[in-house]
């Protein structure tokens, strides 16, 4: 018996088809929520019903860019200690019927943006093309395949605001891209602290340094903190009872980030949504952060 046979994950009752969308990692597309959040409008019934639906089409364009993915990937992924486990890698489910299913979920996601608002469907688009590209040809290219993950992440969060017509602020962009990019730096620090640079999965990983990685999660992690900081810093004339709840959010955002940091510096953090699902004190954090910028944004 090999060693990668005795980590195998306990046997999902979902069907193969299903697992191979991934529906554990559509925990990223929370994010569609961060702009109708940010701006205090999410409760209104509209928006609060468009951010549902672009939250169900970002999860249909993600599943189709992760059976295309896995297509492709499917050697590469026989050699990952985790990876071998997915439907596809594993013999579950077929090339043909994946990327049949990849074109349904690509066409059923494009089809609600675009019911929801054309630029919704125009942000679908755009993310269903980048990440292709990134998929066919710059996923082994060094820091190209930083700057593509981290776009990915980035729509996600522009994809809440184009779908209720909200305005994003300068703040609101750069909290969202150094944020993508620190979590997709600190993804690869911890695939590459986890298997090394020579494991074979990841072709870019070998032009890669762990001083270099660190090096750029910890500055984007700086540059959110800054950035989330002055826009608190904005709200502080029209916060209830004159208590600056925006501001005081800064403590908890900023503890939350240090933990997270502390997962990738462990090595625990190639898969973020592990990293948000398990981890008791990111969870505690981020309630503590959620309840002073609650306050501050939607109590008047």
């Amino acid at each position: 018996m090999s060693d990668n046979a005795l980590v195998q994950p306990k046997k999902s009752p979902l069907p193969a088809w299903l697992r191979a969308m991934r529906p554990k990692q559509w925990v990223k597309n929370i994010l569609v929520f961060a702009a109708p959040v940010a701006s205090g409008a999410l409760f209104d019934p509209r928006v609060l019903a468009n951010t549902v639906w672009a939250f169900v089409a970002f999860s249909l364009i993600s599943a189709s860019i992760y059976l295309i993915n896995d297509v492709r990937d499917v050697e590469a992924d026989r050699l990952h200690p985790k990876k071998q486990f997915r439907p596809i890698a594993a013999g579950e489910l077929g090339a043909s019927p994946a990327l049949i299913l990849a074109g349904a979920t690509a066409v059923a996601s494009l089809a609600i943006g675009w019911w929801v608002a054309p630029m919704l469907g125009v942000t679908l688009a755009v993310y269903w093309v980048l990440q292709v590209w990134y998929s066919m040809f710059l996923k082994h290219q060094p820091i190209i395949d930083l700057a593509m993950v981290a776009a990915g992440f980035l729509l996600r969060a522009v994809a809440g605001g184009v779908a209720s017509g909200i305005e994003l602020s300068q703040w609101f962009l750069l909290v969202a891209s150094f944020g993508s990019l620190f979590m997709v730096a600190g993804k690869r620090y911890s695939e590459m602290k986890e298997l090394g640079s020579d494991a074979g999965t990841r072709a870019s990983l070998e032009r890669y340094s762990l001083s270099y990685l660190r090096f750029v999660w910890a500055i984007s992690c700086s540059i959110v903190i800054m950035s989330y900081s002055l826009w608190t810093f904005e709200h502080r004339a029209n916060e209830p009872w004159g208590v600056p709840w925006t501001t005081i959010s800064i403590v908890p955002f900023t503890l939350a980030l240090l933990r997270y940091a502390m997962d990738i510096d462990a090595g625990n953090a190639g898969e973020p949504e592990d990293v948000v699902l398990n981890d008791r004190v990111l969870q505690g954090l981020a309630v503590l952060w959620l309840i002073p910028l609650g306050i501050g944004i939607f109590v008047h």
